[in-house]
């Protein structure tokens, strides 16, 4: 079982080539030395993920991204880095000579951010170097937001996690494509696209189907064991008793204003309206289905506009087909 470890042993691990969980303002990492093949591989091991899916960089800086982690950064990576790092941003960048194919997926390019929490920058500074980290979990499961999901999740199939606490966000970093020196989204995340678009000075579209490959881009992903049913509010109190109906108990995941719909057999799990507070505790409550032994759930989909699109975007994979 994995061992709560100080930021100085964490970083004495990972330079022996271990995998060590660490926090993250947006989810729990789970961080190798970018630069050795065979560290990022005990990631993929321990994950269950498949080695041809691209993995992001942390790194301790914006200032080290041209120090071989990226080849070149066009003007418009440059402004998003300078207004968003550190923070829970992603640029898909053209690679540099420190990546290895390991990382990205035999992709010409790499997805690189610069952290924000304190005990994953702490880490970084002192290691001097490049973390690969996708989250701390198994390959499409619900991303951990604390340090007892990740034990719970991968405890036994990694060393040491160190324990910073609850992820402040709650959801993974947005990526943008800059690579072609354009921005586009490969991945909505909690930086909104009106954020972007703001910095950037004009338009930044969602890439289309011919997007190169991106974490969490599965038609299923971030799901419990429970099958999710990602509904409209309108729609919500009918299809949680129509499940109820067939499988006895249904959770409803829903805001305070669906507190009493639903009829026998519908248990209401509290969900914010607020988006901010929604995304940080989004898959608690996706865990809390889990925890409380139902087989199905009902969950309201938010309005779709800033934060929102981020978290509907999760709740739709987390609803999305399985294989049988």
């Amino acid at each position: 079982m994995a061992r709560v470890v100080d930021i100085d042993e964490a970083v004495r691990l990972l330079r022996k080539g271990a995998v060590v969980a660490l926090p993250t303002e947006t989810v729990y990492g789970l961080a190798a030395d970018a630069e050795s093949p065979a560290a990022v591989a005990r990631i993929f091991e321990a994950k269950g993920r498949p080695s041809s899916h691209p993995l992001i960089v942390h790194l301790p800086s914006a200032e080290t991204l041209e120090e071989g982690w990226a080849d070149t950064v066009p003007p418009v990576g440059q402004r998003l880095a300078d207004m968003l790092w550190p923070g829970p941003l992603t640029l898909v960048l053209e690679r540099g000579a420190r990546v290895p194919d390991a990382v990205t997926g035999g992709l010409d390019t790499v997805g690189l951010r610069v952290p924000r929490h304190p005990t994953m920058r702490a880490v970084l500074e002192k290691l001097d170097g490049g973390l690969a980290a996708p989250s701390a979990n198994r390959f499409g499961a619900v991303s951990p937001t604390s340090a007892a999901h990740v034990i719970a999740d991968i405890g036994h199939r990694i060393e040491a996690i160190v324990d910073g606490g609850d992820c402040e966000v709650g959801i993974e970093s947005t990526i943008v494509d800059v690579s072609a020196g354009a921005a586009q989204i490969l991945r909505p995340g909690a930086v909104t696209r009106e954020a972007l678009e703001t910095i950037v000075g004009g338009p930044v579209p969602v890439a289309g189907e011919d997007a190169p490959p991106a974490p969490g881009d599965l038609v299923s992903h971030y799901a419990p064991r429970a099958r999710i049913h990602a509904v409209s509010v309108g729609e919500a109190a009918a299809r949680a008793t129509d499940l109820a109906r067939a499988h006895r108990r249904v959770a409803l995941l829903a805001p305070p204003s669906l507190a009493d719909a639903g009829g026998e057999g519908v248990v209401y799990i509290e969900v914010p309206d607020e988006p901010v507070e929604r995304a940080r505790g989004l898959y608690a409550s996706l865990r809390a289905v889990d925890a409380g032994g139902f087989a199905h759930a009902v969950v309201v989909l938010p309005d779709e506009t800033g934060l929102g699109v981020a978290i509907a975007d999760r709740l739709r994979k987390a609803a999305g087909p399985r294989d049988p």
